[in-house]
């Protein structure tokens, strides 16, 4: 059954009474009392005076949060609309930026009250007018609230976006770190004040110093330049949708996940070299050509209808919450990595427990893909969480020592390679105990050590006018040393 009283909701405009539409003029001029959410408003004093208003100002004096404010009123209107009918004013549009707006409606659904919105001219319009740019060029609107609480901006940076209510220093301060996780710190940005009223006014100013302004008020809001045209997720996404499509590259064209699995591995492969090296400018390069095997991989899933990208991001963005309830739940780690990382692996058994996963040897869990030595490591890091271990490090020494004499007490070649596996895994074992949780990291420095030296040999050579080949083995290690007595 229909409620016998509505309520109404109008929208006041950006500032200027000259901005009140003609529709909404009339509801306020015909109504004998008006709510009001705020009467800090340019064109409050300016309204119909044959109307009374009540202001809610009262209630953000009586609250703390904004939530416990936006609550009251919805009370406060949602009980009077029960009696009469009801007319409650907001700035700018109903349906921008007004949580309170957005509330009513719901509560009002589920009483069975109609509700009317008269729509105005919210605080975009003019803002665009300001930044001089068109909305539809793929703007991005966002309250400066609820990014000021975020750690990243949910914003496509090659495109521009419009922040309302950086209302004060404190709201600017947030928002700016926030940014600055996606934007350089000296980035252009605009501060739009009042816009939409005779006092509008723009400061351009580096991301950095927005919360330095003087001029920050009610009515502020940030307007946030794009960056490069390729330098979002979804402009990468495109860009590799364009080389699969039929007029895009043959040769990508034709890959498949099984055809891309080398690339994927010499690509991982590439970072970590990056990483050994602190080549961090060579760093962003490899990055991208990691990511770029894996946005390919999403592309061809999505062809094939198997998934799209947003159920791979949705998918490793559940799984990082859950396995973090220190974070995102109630659970005390008392600030140990051991114990986050305990919990990690009983939320992993407690999935696969949950999916039906088979019960599996304790091994069968380890990722049979990776390198001979991290298969290795965690072979035997898991085998020591159930107690198969030795009791001290002196255990591992031993068996070192003996598996080196059965190397060299063997004169079969298929039975001391043999052997030398068997030393290899117990040499794993030994890191591990001392603390070395990457094996592969160890034998990559190595091979980057005896790199460097060969080539202080080659350079050597080189600057005497030899060829390594004409070259004594006496003569390559004098050189060899030589390398190493310099540090390299």
């Amino acid at each position: 059954m229909t409620h016998p009283h509505t309520l109404t909701v109008v929208g006041l405009g950006p500032g200027d009474v000259d901005d009140l539409t003609r529709r909404a003029w009339r509801v306020l001029e015909s109504a004998g009392l008006v709510y009001l959410r705020t009467e800090r408003h340019p064109c409050v004093p300016h309204l119909p005076r044959s109307t009374f208003y009540e202001s809610f100002d009262h209630f953000y004096e009586a609250h703390e949060q904004f939530d416990a404010v936006y609550d009251a009123i919805c009370d406060y209107l949602l009980e009077r609309v029960q009696h009469e009918d009801v007319v409650y004013a907001v700035p700018g549009d109903p349906m921008m930026g007004e949580t309170s707006v957005l509330r009513l409606l719901a509560r009002a659904a589920e009483q069975g009250i109609r509700v009317e919105v008269v729509h105005g001219v919210s605080f975009v319009e003019p803002a665009l007018r300001h930044a001089q740019i068109d909305g539809l060029e793929g703007l991005q609107i966002l309250d400066g609230m609820t990014l000021a609480a975020m750690h990243h901006p949910p914003i496509n940076p090659a495109y521009p976006a419009l922040i309302g209510g950086v209302y004060s220093r404190e709201v600017a301060s947030d928002v700016k770190l926030t940014l600055m996780n996606q934007y350089p710190d000296d980035h252009p940005v605009q501060l739009i004040h009042s816009a939409g009223t005779a006092s509008a006014s723009v400061e351009r100013v580096p991301l950095y110093e927005i919360d330095r302004s003087l001029s920050l008020n009610h009515l502020s809001s940030l307007f946030v330049l794009p960056l490069s045209p390729y330098s979002s997720f979804e402009s990468f996404q495109e860009t590799i949708a364009h080389l699969r499509a039929p007029e895009g590259c043959p040769w990508d064209r034709k890959q498949t996940h099984a055809s891309l699995r080398p690339y994927v591995i010499e690509e991982a492969y590439e970072v970590i070299d990056a990483i050994d090296r602190e080549a961090w400018d060579e760093l962003v390069g490899e990055l991208g050509d990691l990511l770029l095997q894996i946005v390919l991989h999403a592309q061809i899933a999505t062809e094939e209808g198997e998934f799209q990208m947003a159920d791979v991001l949705d998918t490793v963005n559940r799984k990082m919450i859950r396995r973090h309830p220190h974070v995102w739940g109630d659970v005390d780690v008392q600030g140990s990595a051991e114990q986050v990382k305990a919990n990690w692996d009983d939320i992993k058994r407690a999935e696969r427990a949950a999916q039906g996963a088979s019960s599996d040897g304790l091994l069968d869990r380890v990722n049979k893909g990776l390198p001979a030595l991290m298969v290795a490591y965690e072979y035997q890091r898991r085998a020591a969480q159930v107690g198969f271990d030795w009791p001290t490090i002196d255990g591992v020494r031993d068996k070192i020592r003996e598996e080196m004499a059965e190397v060299l007490a063997e004169d079969d070649p298929q039975r001391i390679t043999a052997e030398v596996g068997d030393l290899i895994f117990v040499l794993v074992n030994w890191l591990r105990w001392l603390g070395v949780h990457d094996p592969e990291s160890v034998l990559r420095a190595a091979n980057a050590k005896f790199y460097r030296r060969f080539r202080h040999i080659e350079q050597a050579a080189a600057a005497q006018g030899r060829d390594l080949a004409s070259m004594t083995l006496d003569e390559m290690e004098t050189l060899y040393q030589q390398g190493k007595a310099q540090g390299l």
